[in-house]
């Protein structure tokens, strides 16, 4: 017993000592790569690429499913981008309210006759609405399918863009958030074949007619943990990945993909739970496949905002399809794993996902138990312990503070000394107990999945504007 413990506890170490210490390496390299960015902003002249008519039009991909009360805000936000060449397809996904009436009552939709291939199978359109006042809007009207990811693919059907870029119907793109995103693309528009920006929590900031007025840190502390994931997933995990050309996600909220690439890979997984993660893996693969130089990147400054759960039901339920979706997407993928042809993707992303993703919260659940039953037998080394708190607590505080300090020593979308001090502050409280309720959410996720509970249960949302909608 004494030695399977020992054996149990110096494994849980090795395995946070390791974990932390690759994100430590994660940390140096993304602070390099977010210094060659700054330096590239300032000779940026974004007013450059809006005047060139040599800038490629983008399709704005819009699935919506009831959405009544944010759509027409949000259409009305998307016309106001600051892009030159834009069209926007708005995808009513089987809605059960008012989502497809509120567009036609505010944008005189019309019934459009418009040849429509339907290259990638999707279920049933319903019709083709073309707006008699915003000549960019087009808006189709199908059966749903029960998944973003029909909806997403009819919007590829549909566009005629040589770039597509997905957007969430309830989140909020800055105004020069495409032009920031094109030029990451237009830098080596022969190699870069997809880029994913920021996404940041708009929870708590002031939202006017569907345009973000003022940034303001949330006030709910499940909320502000949020927060510090995201700042700490996207400046740090994707920044650095991107360095190494392995990028695994772009998230399904904010991405520009080439639209002939992602049409030849299928579009986005029908069935896909993480349909985000599953699509970017399967450009990977058919790029690797076809011996293609190419580059998936990420850019940090194009920003996304969007609502995050703000109860724990909702943020339970979003964390258990994340890592469902993440099993589903890693199994039917396990024979790219140590292959060569699959180069770094396969011998370095996909095991680290593997490894300290799809096994982490096994791992935790393992070691906490072992600990304390250790403890109780009065079996652990008080010397430890104190290393284990140091090299599973406080390495990985550090790393949260990183994140939060590159954040403001960059971008500072957080401009108020009391919303850093509290983000600080909520570094130092997010292991504990934070971390070990996102360990038993994505617990429940693994079992629902092994158990063939694959359902997409609804989260709950507030909704955040403050002013009536208006074109």
């Amino acid at each position: 017993m004494l030695r399977l413990l020992s054996i149990s506890n110096y494994t849980l170490f090795v395995y946070y000592l390791l974990s932390n210490l690759i994100y430590l390496v994660l940390l140096v390299t993304a602070i390099f790569r977010n210094t060659l960015h700054r330096h590239r902003l300032a000779s940026l002249r974004l007013e450059r690429l809006k005047a060139s008519p040599f800038t490629p039009p983008i399709a704005l991909l819009v699935p919506a499913h009831n959405e009544e009360k944010f759509i027409v805000e949000s259409v009305g936000s998307l016309l106001r981008l600051d892009y030159p060449a834009l069209e926007i397809v708005v995808i009513n996904d089987g809605s059960r309210d008012n989502t497809l009436e509120e567009l036609k009552r505010v944008y005189q939709l019309r019934e459009a006759r418009l040849l429509y291939l339907p290259e990638i199978p999707t279920a049933p359109l319903r019709g083709i609405y073309r707006s008699a006042v915003e000549p960019r809007l087009l808006v189709l009207d199908k059966d749903s399918a029960g998944s973003k990811a029909d909806a997403v693919n009819a919007g590829l059907n549909a566009a005629t863009s040589p770039y597509v870029c997905i957007v969430d119907a309830d989140s909020i793109l800055e105004k020069d958030s495409l032009l920031r995103i094109m030029a990451g693309v237009l830098s080596d528009p022969g190699r870069v074949m997809a880029v994913g920006g920021i996404v940041r929590i708009l929870n708590g900031s002031r939202v006017v007619r569907g345009d973000l007025a003022e940034v303001q840190l949330p006030k709910a502390g499940i909320e502000v943990f949020q927060v510090i994931e995201y700042l700490r997933a996207f400046l740090i995990g994707r920044e650095a990945w991107a360095q190494f050309n392995v990028l695994p996600i772009i998230s399904g909220a904010f991405g520009v993909f080439r639209t002939d690439l992602v049409r030849a890979v299928g579009g986005y997984g029908s069935r896909a739970i993480g349909e985000d993660f599953d699509l970017v893996v399967r450009l990977h693969r058919y790029l690797q496949e076809q011996d293609k130089d190419y580059q998936i990147s990420f850019i940090p400054d194009p920003t996304c905002w969007t609502e995050v759960p703000s109860d724990m039901r909702s943020l339970a339920r979003q964390r258990a399809r994340w890592q469902k979706g993440l099993i589903d997407t890693l199994w039917p993928n396990r024979d790219m794993l140590f292959r060569k042809r699959y180069g770094l993707v396969g011998s370095l992303i996909l095991p680290y996902m593997v490894l300290f993703e799809l096994l982490a919260p096994v791992v935790e659940l393992t070691g906490y138990g072992t600990i304390i039953l250790a403890a109780v037998l009065g079996l652990l080394s008080h010397q430890f312990f104190l290393m284990f708190l140091l090299f599973g607590y406080a390495f990985a505080t550090l790393i949260s503070i990183g994140s939060v300090l590159l954040e403001e020593m960059t971008y500072r979308r957080y401009n108020r000394a009391r919303d850093v001090a509290r983000l600080l502050l909520y570094c130092l409280f997010e292991h504990f107990p934070y971390r070990q309720l996102t360990m038993i959410w994505r617990l429940q996720g693994i079992w629902q999945y092994l158990r063939g509970d694959l359902q997409w249960r609804e989260m709950k949302r507030t909704g955040l504007s403050e002013s009536s909608p208006s074109i």
